[in-house]
């Protein structure tokens, strides 16, 4: 009991000593808090107009005041308030849309890599056939047929990306499958679906792991190009994207509109690659050799 006490305490230590993986942790951390925390914390309705209070600059600037911390948009709504209610719609997309793009491209990779042969061929090819449209256009259009909302934002992400864990996951199964333990899962009887269960899939989630932090950024990034052009969620739901495309128009007399929503997607996109390159370094045993070398 002892030692493995010491073992956690030891791995703790080691995710916490990397600065990449503190870093993108608190960033992630910090995104679920205010995505969840929005409605209690914002200190104003992100729809509330104050006319007379039109493009208000951050309260340490001259003409700014601290009941507006961030300042106010040309039809007068709180900034920051706006931000927190903007991080909900940020974190939806990327949190569901890289679960089931996951999901998805995970189920098909085990299979075309496990299986090989006529399945991996199909897969292979519809893979290839999917990927050869532009991610970003792919989206676009597919936003134009479904029409806006939050969940077809999901929906578009999922349809778009699940081919990204699917070639990544697909290449590192093949390399499972060729090792000895898997040999011996099939020397004494083991069936094909236990075998992908309970031996490909855990050796696959060190790698799982991180294409799912990178794919968290993605997500963030595509949704706030979807917003930004209008195709994206209702104009009566904050979103960044959406506040940088009306901020655009005032970037001389109102910069703050504008980068403030940028300032938050460099951040969050910044914070989740860098957990996941964090995690790379500390789950990838080839990169600890290194290390120690």
């Amino acid at each position: 009991m002892e030692k493995k006490r010491k073992e956690k305490f030891l791995q703790i230590k080691r995710f916490l000593s990397n600065g990449k993986v503190l870093f993108g942790g608190i960033v992630l951390l910090l995104l679920a808090f205010t995505s969840i925390s929005a409605p209690y914390i914002a200190p104003h309705d992100p729809n509330e107009q104050e006319l007379t209070a039109t493009k208000k600059p951050p309260f340490w600037i001259e003409g700014g005041d601290t009941n507006h911390i961030l300042g106010t948009d040309s039809l007068g709504r709180d900034i920051f308030s706006r931000l927190l209610y903007g991080s909900r719609v940020a974190m939806f997309v990327a949190v569901v849309g890289t679960f089931f793009a996951g999901l998805i491209g995970v189920t098909l990779a085990l299979l075309a890599g496990y299986y090989r042969g006529a399945v991996d061929n199909l897969i292979s090819r519809f893979v290839d056939v999917w990927i050869s449209f532009p991610p970003i256009l792919l989206s676009i259009v597919l936003m134009a047929v479904l029409g806006t909302g939050i969940t077809k934002v999901a929906l578009a992400i999922i349809l778009v990306d699940w081919t990204r864990f699917c070639r990544v996951i697909r290449g590192e199964v093949f390399n499972i499958r060729e090792k000895d333990f898997i040999l011996a899962a099939r020397a004494i009887a083991l069936g094909n679906l236990r075998i992908i269960v309970k031996e490909v899939f855990p050796n696959i989630v060190p790698l799982l792991i991180v294409l799912v932090t990178l794919e968290m950024g993605i997500a963030i990034i595509v949704e706030a190009i979807l917003s930004f052009v209008g195709l994206s969620v209702e104009a009566s739901i904050p979103a960044w994207g959406q506040m940088i495309a009306l901020g655009r128009l005032y970037i001389h007399q109102a910069w703050w509109i504008m980068v403030f929503p940028m300032i938050c997607i460099i951040i969050s996109v910044l914070g989740l690659n860098l957990l996941g390159d964090g995690l790379r370094e500390v789950l990838d045993p080839r990169l600890k050799v290194m290390g120690m070398k």
